[in-house]
């Protein structure tokens, strides 16, 4: 069977526009791309099968396997090396390439993707085409998602039809080749203060929703600041966050607003939970706003990631950590983690790129950390797949 080239490969997948987006003017499909892919793996002798979301016949997850008793649907022994194929939006203006043309330059591979994270899935499907069936005595499954930018449906998809693929799953976000067993969970709320309109010679005519959501914010910014005072050692920022991100109020200086809406994302610490989290910072707005002439209403922006962590005496995150040669961090972005983990996979987030180079224009992949993961992956199928 022929092996798979990653070069080759990664510029085929950048090719593919697989933005996925809660706006329609950007969001597109993943099955062309799943297609592509899965046409290399095939033809490099793994078993694929494209699975399409329940909502969306264009949204696709790919899994395919290799190795020992190999199926779609074993979860007794094995791998899984992780990622997904969406990308997010782009801005043309800020692009000094083309973002869907693999580019190097500076010792770099520049495009769309490249870093987060189509440069990994490339370089995982190479490094799994070299090893033939009979090599590996326990599954090496990949697991490539939809969707993972604008909601992660695909991995609540491919975790609920499955379960377990394996014991253990490596996810190849971009960390710089350092293991990660942690990170934070992630909600997004919008608040809307409901007031009445009038004339504003005449505060008597009306209900200022904008003064209604200063209180609000007084409660949100006490909440942030007794959530700042559980400490998080470990983490870049040490402690869980919430930002006030978007606001929007009133349509004129000469008119009461009846309405205003304030967007705020939450970000919290392992072993804490998106609805405890939710429920108390309602309650706290709730409260405040009682204290007016206003109502509240209260809407899910983005439901939530939830937060994850793997323990620290894993056999995944032990072989990780001797693979990399550093000890396991932690990081505050939110990736699939918690999903493969709630399914009984051990999981691990270690790929090539840095997440400061991820959604930003000219993303790239430093050429010098392709070896270092092709290295890694081996180690690790070693170790997991082969007796």
């Amino acid at each position: 069977m022929p092996t798979i080239d990653w070069h080759d490969t990664l510029a085929e997948l950048i090719a593919h526009n697989s933005i996925s987006s809660g706006d329609p003017a950007w969001d597109t499909g993943t099955r062309p791309v799943a297609e592509a892919l899965a046409n290399r793996l095939e033809d490099a002798g793994l078993t694929c099968a494209l699975e399409p979301l329940a909502t969306r016949d264009d949204k696709v997850n790919l899994i395919a396997t290799t190795g020992g008793t190999a199926s779609i649907t074993n979860d007794s022994a094995g791998l899984v090396l992780a990622g997904h194929l969406d990308t997010v939006p782009f801005d043309p203006d800020g692009w000094s390439f083309d973002p869907f043309t693999l580019t190097a330059a500076n010792e770099r591979l520049y495009g769309l993707g490249s870093c987060d994270m189509k440069g990994f899935v490339a370089i995982a499907a190479a490094v799994a085409s070299e090893y033939t069936a009979n090599q590996l005595d326990r599954p090496l499954t990949l697991a490539f998602t939809a969707d993972e930018e604008s909601g992660m449906d695909g991995a609540q998809a491919l975790t609920a039809a499955h379960q377990k693929l394996a014991p253990y799953c490596v996810i190849g976000e971009p960390t710089d080749l350092t293991p990660v067993r942690r990170h934070k969970g992630i909600f997004m709320e919008t608040i809307e203060t409901v007031g009445c309109a009038g004339h504003s010679s005449n505060p008597a005519l009306g209900a200022n929703a904008i003064d209604a959501m200063r209180v609000a914010m007084n409660a949100i910014t006490e909440l942030r600041a007794e959530l700042a005072a559980t400490p998080a050692p470990g983490f870049p920022v040490e402690h869980a966050t919430l930002n006030l991100g978007a606001i929007h109020g009133g349509d004129s200086a000469n008119r009461i607003p009846a309405r205003c809406r304030l967007d705020i994302d939450l970000r919290f610490l392992p072993g804490e939970h998106i609805a405890d989290h939710r429920r108390l910072l309602r309650q706290r707005v709730a409260d405040a706003v009682a204290t007016t002439d206003c109502a509240v209403e209260f809407s899910e922006l983005f439901d939530g990631t939830p937060a994850f962590e793997t323990p620290t005496d894993s056999p995944l995150v032990t072989a990780c950590e001797t693979q990399c040669g550093r000890e396991a961090a932690a990081v505050d972005f939110g990736t699939e983690g918690a999903f493969y983990n709630r399914a009984g996979m051990a999981s691990v987030i270690l790929g090539p790129g840095s997440i400061n180079q991820a959604h930003q224009p000219n993303e790239y992949l430093a050429l010098a950390q392709i070896t270092p993961m092709q290295r890694i992956l081996h180690g690790l199928i070693q170790q997991f797949c082969i007796d």
